[in-house]
């Protein structure tokens, strides 16, 4: 790739990854090398990091409008969402324990579903409609006596949509059943203020945020019992062991810092690109159709699907521009999105669908040339 960035791929994917943005890069470098020590140590070096992880701890808690002590640092969002499930499991010491979620969470939540009903957890797959979203309804009636947890994720990876996580949120709490949230795709570009949305637990996924990969955080609200998934000495007020990652958790402050500072102005400059994004679009190319809540979905987020065409060939077609399917190519054939299939839409549609997800470096040039460069390839596709 050349040094002119029209020779670059328009990077369209945030919602995979973002980069480390400098002002973050430059928090966590003297704690690789300066202030390298390790934060139980009582002697100057340690000291420093402590207090770096602490202030770190409190920029994150200042992010959700929470205590600095409900926050615990986790290697990622994964790891985050099996705590909150698992932990919830074993502290409820019940043989009969049933868990709640959707049938378009992400892989942690599902598979650490999955994984607790292969050990006798009975699990409810709540349905969602044709824009993603569920219904609270269908959690009141789906609630047991034994019902340990509810897990809804404040907004979906594929689509954008928004989950009505606040009124789930006084379901729950009604019925005394802890909420947890999967929040890696919000955090940073819609609020997430836990008393707000009314929630117990909440996952952060720091590379979601312009932080490095492998650093997260489960905010737990006080009162919220969880067994730790790690054990050891009593790292993270005893509740997640293992010597801190101080360089990586100061990124995370940062980050969130830098999320909490610029929240409103930027989700509005993102969402005003990205409906040029799906304007341009439909004119260019046509056929277009929007995947989604119309309106409660993430900022940032455009999935649409082009008529007649595979959104893989679309994307191996165009490669000016870096995006995702929802879809997975096995054996030459591509299999549509599980999300797009339990929102209703028919299988030969849903591998049309393309996710165009924006993010902080995202300009309106970059929109401008990817729409012209996408509307070309489903011309070339189409004329085939």
């Amino acid at each position: 790739m050349g040094t002119d960035p029209r020779e670059t791929p328009i990077y369209l994917d945030y919602n995979a990854t973002t980069p480390v943005l400098p002002q973050v890069r430059d928090a966590l470098l003297p704690f690789l090398d300066t202030h390298f020590g390790n934060p139980s140590s009582d002697h100057p070096y340690g000291r420093a990091a402590a207090e770096a992880v602490q202030r770190a701890r409190q920029l994150v808690a200042d992010l959700l409008g929470c205590a600095a002590d409900e926050i615990v640092f986790t290697s990622g969002g994964s790891e985050s969402d099996n705590w909150a499930l698992v932990g919830r499991v074993w502290a409820a010491g019940s043989d009969r324990a049933h868990i709640i979620t959707t049938v378009v969470e992400h892989p942690a939540v599902l598979n650490t579903c999955r994984f607790l009903e292969r050990r006798g957890v009975a699990v409810t797959y709540l349905p969602v409609d044709g824009t993603g979203q569920v219904d609270p309804d269908d959690v009141r009636r789906a609630l047991r006596p034994e019902t340990v947890v509810v897990s809804v994720m404040h907004a979906n990876n594929e689509v954008g949509t928004l989950q009505p996580i606040a009124e789930i949120a006084a379901i729950c709490g009604e019925a005394g059943v802890p909420l947890h949230t999967d929040a890696a795709q919000s955090v940073g570009k819609v609020p997430t203020r836990v008393d707000d949305l009314g929630v117990d637990m909440l996952t952060i996924a720091g590379h979601k945020l312009y932080a490095p990969k492998g650093i997260g955080a489960l905010y737990v609200r006080r009162g919220t019992a969880l067994e730790p998934l790690i054990h050891g000495a009593g790292h993270e007020g005893g509740r997640r062991a293992g010597t801190e990652n101080v360089p990586w958790m100061v990124a995370l402050g940062a980050a969130a810092a830098l999320a909490h500072a610029t929240l409103e102005t930027e989700a509005a400059r993102q969402q005003t690109l990205r409906d040029r994004l799906q304007q341009l679009l439909e004119e260019k190319a046509g056929g277009v159709t929007l995947n989604g809540h119309p309106t409660d979905r993430l900022p940032n987020t455009l999935n649409v699907r082009f008529a007649g065409i595979d959104g893989n060939a679309l994307l191996a077609a165009v490669p000016e521009v870096a995006a995702s399917t929802g879809s997975a190519c096995h054996a030459g054939e591509t299999e549509p999105s599980a999300v797009l299939l339990a929102m209703g839409i028919p299988p030969a549609e849903a591998v049309g669908a393309v996710r165009l997800s924006l993010g902080r470096l995202t300009t309106e040039d970059e929109i401008e040339r990817a729409a012209e460069a996408l509307a070309a390839g489903v011309a070339r596709l189409r004329a085939r």
